[in-house]
């Protein structure tokens, strides 16, 4: 039997105002070929000065992926040519990475970190109409850091939910904005097939010569090329042909398959050497006052939004895929702390939860997203917005009447409270005055009446309407139905 061996390099362009080694920005510009200089193209008698921040960023993911930091680093010298590297060297780390030995769980599946080390960016080739290819060096110099993982997925599946829990944790640092589409974070896969008898154990050689896929630019298409290739391994495997060397191949998003680039580089060809014009990294105080300043990342706080706030996990999971949506959502459930001990506690508790998680992601999720406008934008802050989910929850204000109020805080930004009084919003509390109401509704309707009380009990819901139809959505649904049922059955 053939299993998979899969193991992952990702380059994650890290979000810092200048490039790896000088001053320019390194964001994108406006034109090609705008942000450059005589360090980040390579001319001679021009000095690297390494970015302080691109190096706390490194550490800061290194710490992230539960490496252990190295106290002492060091830059070296990458050898190999091609048009996009202007030095004809990249600058990175070899023998000496900042991170190393770490792991991340997927699920109940560790993932093993071989290592994390810095490294700038080479410049992009654009391939014209013309048949020419262009260089834009304005990426050139731009910093990365490079994570390689043990060859430790089980399916192509597994690879795709690691790559998304990455970037999510990228964001919750703050180190890269990691949009794949953007270039912002670039994955090569390594794929090989072993094989194992029925209990699992392998036969013959551990590894097999394996194939690096590069060029996937979306999760997408990692979980793809995986697949593909691994169809396209077995098949060698079954014609007695196994692959045989280490070669590259190339992703083709149009025909859904991978191309054979080259044969794989060994280590010697680089040239490895330490960089001459970089000192030495002492990073041991560095680590330590990263390691102080780590946030909560994401996997801990959907946990914890489960315990403390009585969130669903699955709410939880999609709440926390959005670093601002999951701070906003801290705020609220802060903001409604004093309300749930006033209310009775635990059943207000999982209530306000419940509501909370039902009109932050659908209702209101619904709205934003009608308007093109993200949570960190908008005008509804968590202060009113927990006043709103309070509102609804001591059946003060109706789920009907409570889309136009929350409309209207999205637009001006207004207190729930003050937009109920201005439209006269707020939920008919006074019994005599619901039982009026119902009254009513049943004198106009006795034809629905009568056919109600002939058999057809599913007619409550058009009696249901008609008094939230008479008091606009201010009468609470469920009071109107039992003073109904009261009323048709006596």
């Amino acid at each position: 039997m053939l299993v998979p061996v899969i193991g992952l390099e990702i380059h994650l362009q890290l979000k810092t105002k200048t490039k790896m080694f000088c001053a320019c920005s390194a964001h994108e510009a406006a034109a090609p070929n705008a942000n450059v200089c005589p360090v980040c193209t390579g001319q001679p008698g021009t000095l690297p000065v390494p970015n302080e921040q691109a190096i706390r960023f490194g550490i800061r993911m290194g710490l992230a992926l539960n490496c252990a930091i190295a106290p002492h680093s060091k830059f070296d010298r990458k050898h190999y040519f091609y048009p996009d590297l202007p030095k004809a060297y990249q600058i990175s780390q070899y023998d000496l990475p900042i991170a190393e030995k770490g792991f991340v769980m997927v699920g109940s599946h560790r993932i093993g970190i071989t290592r994390a080390h810095l490294e700038e960016d080479a410049a992009k080739n654009l391939h014209g109409a013309d048949g020419k290819t262009y260089v834009d060096f304005n990426r050139a110099g731009t910093p990365l850091i490079e994570m390689v993982t043990d060859p430790d997925f089980a399916s192509p599946e597994e690879a795709k939910a690691f790559l998304q829990d990455l970037r999510l944790m990228a964001r919750y640092l703050g180190v890269s904005d990691a949009d794949m589409e953007k270039g912002q974070m670039r994955c090569d896969a390594n794929v090989s097939l072993r094989e194992v008898d029925d209990a699992g154990n392998i036969v013959g050689p551990k590894f097999h010569p394996k194939t690096e896929i590069k060029n996937i630019n979306s999760f997408r298409n990692v979980e793809r090329a995986l697949q593909f290739e691994l169809k396209r391994q077995a098949e060698l495997w079954a014609a007695g042909s196994p692959p045989s060397v280490t070669t590259t191949r190339g992703w083709d998003d149009a025909t859904q398959g991978t191309k054979e680039q080259r044969v794989k580089e060994a280590e010697g060809d680089y040239r490895y050497f330490p960089e001459p014009d970089i000192p030495a990294l002492e990073l041991a105080k560095i680590a330590e006052e990263e390691r102080a300043r780590m946030p909560e990342l994401p996997a801990a706080r959907r946990a914890r939004f489960v315990d403390e706030y009585g969130l669903k996990a699955d709410d939880a999971k999609q709440i926390c895929e959005d670093p601002a949506l999951s701070e906003f959502t801290e705020q609220v459930f802060s903001e409604l702390g004093e309300w749930t001990k006033a209310n009775g506690g635990a059943t207000e508790k999982q209530k306000a939860a419940n509501l909370v998680a039902g009109w932050l992601l659908s209702k209101l999720g619904g709205l934003l997203l009608e308007r093109n406008v993200d949570v960190g934008s908008m005008k509804i802050d968590a202060e009113n917005f927990a006043e709103f989910i309070s509102l609804l929850a001591s059946n003060k204000l109706s789920s009907s009447a409570g889309m136009t109020v929350l409309t209207e805080m999205l637009e001006t930004g207004a207190d729930p409270s003050d937009v109920m009084e201005a439209k006269r919003l707020g939920n008919i509390e006074d019994a005599s005055v619901i039982a009026e109401i119902v009254d009513r509704v049943l004198g106009n309707n006795p034809e629905i009446v009568e056919r109600y009380r002939a058999g057809k009990k599913e007619l409550i819901q058009v009696l249901v309407g008609q008094v939230m139809k008479e008091t606009e959505g201010a009468v609470d649904a469920k009071i109107a139905r039992n003073m109904l049922l009261v009323k048709l059955e006596s």
